[in-house]
């Protein structure tokens, strides 16, 4: 099993950043793929980046340019740093551990941006 929990949620002004943990434990294997997703309300979950454990980084179109995902494999955490946010980046975000057929998930953070 693998567990993971978010931080690093808030509110922050149009503009403003923030900067996104997923701490995880259990099971994790060396070869996963790392991401974060958001969901906002009344729509779908919608990706938003991942990072592979070998480095590879993709992002939604959206958020390319402004966010950053990184991750530090001896701790098994992956972070989304967060840079000129907009009131569209408001939604609750997750992160999931993606390894080999298994897709875990956190609970959430929420993420508010202010006009």
């Amino acid at each position: 099993q693998v567990q993971l929990v978010e931080s690093g949620g808030g509110l922050v002004q149009a503009g403003g950043s923030l900067r996104l943990s997923c701490a995880t434990s259990g099971s994790i294997f060396s070869r996963n793929v790392m991401g974060w997703y958001r969901q906002a309300p009344g729509k779908q979950r919608e990706w938003v980046a991942e990072m592979t454990s070998g480095g590879t980084t993709t992002y939604t179109a959206s958020v390319k340019g402004r966010f950053t995902i990184s991750r530090d494999n001896a701790k098994n955490t992956v972070y989304l740093q967060m840079d000129s946010l907009k009131p569209e980046d408001t939604a609750v975000y997750y992160c999931a551990v993606r390894q080999l057929i298994h897709t875990y998930w956190g609970p959430g953070t929420q993420v508010t941006v202010s006009s």
